[in-house]
């Protein structure tokens, strides 16, 4: 599902607020997780899942086209962990 689907969706399910309400809500909600998470907090929605920031180290990499060596930075990479609730109904428990 893309941004614009889910946008559309929740339009659909709530005919009572205008579209481009419904797309500043979602923006909105966007905007707040990943303005969290590049502040370095962690970010739950209970049932659904947490997003959280993980930190790779530095390492010496190889580029896979001449074999060479590479020196690869530290970075910081966006984390996904599911909830309870979601992985049961991935797993059809509910």
């Amino acid at each position: 599902m893309t941004k614009s689907e889910l946008i559309a969706r929740i339009a659909e399910k709530n005919p009572h607020l205008f579209h481009r309400d419904v797309e500043r809500i979602v923006a909105t909600i966007f905007e707040e997780i990943s303005s969290a998470l590049s502040g370095g907090d962690r970010v739950e929605l209970r049932g659904f899942g947490a997003f959280s920031v993980k930190r790779r180290d530095a390492r010496i990499g190889r580029n896979p086209r001449t074999g060479e060596t590479v020196r690869v930075q530290e970075k910081h990479i966006p984390y996904f962990k599911t909830g309870k609730e979601l992985r049961e109904r991935l797993n059809g428990k509910v």
